[in-house]
């Protein structure tokens, strides 16, 4: 196969995250968001180490699998990669691309290992608790959009309406605040920020919802430049100073959205609304300077039975529903920690990339102490509250970098929970983690691929994999968390139980 070649095919199945894997008469080519059972041409765009990648030209058969996708914007969107399957074929899908990573990973794995399924959503429509949509136009100098970069564009930007992972406040919020920018209030048109030239002024719309309690948090992102280009450089007037017709830019923002809630529009209600500037050079959301313009910039989240304090940027699970089920999950992996002869815990669990420390706290009362490690300071202090909050007087949150902090750390962890970000854990922090020697390790990934890249090392230092699952917390989507119980080799044999589970039987069953 050459590049520029062009071939029809059948995809065979899919690999993680959204990897399609179809036969030419030539050999095999990965092909992204296909489907499998989609019959599609397809532009082979790379062939390296007799590896071939294309680029999806057309579905020419639509997979037997799918059904019509539940939004129109499936497809253009970026957001969504299973939309048009069946849940219960999207499950099934991750299932077997995780079982298909694990099953390479640990082949030649002495003892036996239980693999348990996948546990799905609580919710599969209407999930996500927190939404950050794009100021953009679909077309170049087309009307402004506010949503979700278009599949495979850096540019363009669709008005996602309607779209199905969020509840119908995001669709009212967001077509609110894109009607008021785009009746030009001022008397020209507001400019979005292009991400190119660095020039522009809207660049987010940050939307927040407690599952719970229907709390909303609402926040404008914008640079710190003229709204209109009228005026030259960038911060003419100062971190979080208005001229005035900034200022009467911003109240009438501020006007629309309390509009909605006074009308009864919105399920919810604001628990705050804040204008964030934001001059990074950068396409992320962060805060040069945050004003609040209304309520207050956090809301509450429950989840069994603790309450969480959630600003607009701190770390949070964006499916509250499965986050339950997740850590519901990882709790039950972790089980009995075990006590002194008074029944007292007496056992100290070390929570490595604990986030805002819902783990650390799930787990708090079957330990003596738990002490979290997380290297954004933010999330650390919103641990700290959270913990005080929850009447939790042996947790421990210490900021910084795993790899350093556990130099640090005097006391010796008699059993570790990791739930490292999607890279994974430092190469250099894995030799330290695993020189504890700690019987048994939970291990949470929202990336499998990292995952088994890790396990391969924990292998390599004494551990075996004992069960894993993985939890759907993204329906719709190509993410997935997995849930993997570690046992050191030094641990009696006997300990050991065969629950493997014959796959044919599970599915069947």
């Amino acid at each position: 196969m050459k590049k520029g070649q062009v071939y029809e095919a059948t995809v065979e199945r899919v690999d993680f995250p959204n990897k399609g894997i179809a036969h030419t008469g030539e050999g095999a080519v990965t092909v992204k968001n296909s489907l499998p059972g989609q019959k599609i041409r397809l532009g082979i765009s790379k062939v390296r180490n007799g590896k071939a990648e294309g680029r999806l030209l057309e579905v020419l058969e639509r997979s037997p699998l799918e059904t019509e996708a539940p939004c129109s914007h499936f497809g253009v969107c970026g957001g969504c990669t299973y939309l048009s399957l069946p849940y219960e074929e999207q499950l099934r899908v991750k299932e077997e691309q995780v079982k298909r990573l694990l099953d390479a990973c640990l082949e030649g794995q002495e003892v036996s290992w239980s693999w348990e399924g996948i546990k799905g959503s609580p919710k599969v429509y209407g999930y996500r608790n927190k939404m950050e949509f794009t100021f953009g136009d679909e077309v170049k100098d087309g009307p402004l959009t506010l949503g979700m970069h278009k599949r495979g564009s850096f540019y363009d930007v669709v008005t996602v309406d309607g779209c199905r992972i969020v509840d119908e406040d995001y669709s009212r919020i967001l077509n609110t605040v894109l009607s008021y920018f785009g009746s030009c209030p001022g008397g020209s048109p507001v400019r979005y920020y292009h991400r190119m030239r660095h020039e522009g002024y809207l660049r987010h719309l940050v939307v927040r919802k407690a599952s719970h309690t229907g709390e909303i948090l609402a926040a404008l992102v914008t640079s710190s430049q003229d709204p209109w280009g009228e005026a030259d450089g960038y911060g003419k007037y100062g971190l979080g100073e208005y001229s005035e017709q900034e200022n009467a830019l911003i109240e009438g923002f501020l006007e629309c959205l309390l509009k909605l809630e006074q009308e009864g529009s919105l399920c919810g209600r604001f628990a705050g609304i804040a204008h964030i500037v934001n001059d990074s050079k950068a396409d992320v959301v962060q805060s040069d300077c945050t004003k609040v313009l209304y309520g207050k910039d956090y809301f509450y989240e429950e989840l069994l039975g603790l309450r969480f304090k959630v600003s607009i940027f701190s770390f949070f699970q964006t499916n509250s529903y499965g986050a339950e089920v997740l850590y519901e999950t990882a709790r039950e992996y972790v089980g009995e920690l075990g006590s002194d002869g008074d029944g007292v815990p007496d056992k100290v669990v070390f929570d490595l990339y604990s986030g805002t420390g819902t783990i650390a706290q799930m787990i708090a009362s079957a330990a003596r102490q738990v002490i979290g490690v997380e290297i954004v300071e933010e999330a650390v202090q919103a641990a700290v509250r959270n913990a005080e909050e929850n009447g939790l007087d042996n947790c421990a949150f210490i900021a910084g970098d795993v790899l350093k902090v556990l130099d640090t750390i005097e006391e010796k962890p008699d059993f570790i929970i990791l739930d490292p970000p999607r890279d994974g854990i430092h190469p250099k922090a894995l030799p330290k983690i695993i020189s504890y020697g700690v019987e048994q390790i939970v291990y949470i990934s929202c990336k499998p691929t990292s995952l088994v890249r890790d396990l391969a090392e924990f292998r390599k230092g004494g551990y075996h994999v004992r069960r894993a699952c993985c939890v759907d917390m993204f329906p719709g989507t190509a993410n997935i968390e997995t849930v993997v119980l570690l046992s050191n080799r030094k641990s009696k044999p006997d300990s050991y139980v065969d629950l493997s589970i014959n796959m044919e039987d599970y599915h069947r069953n």
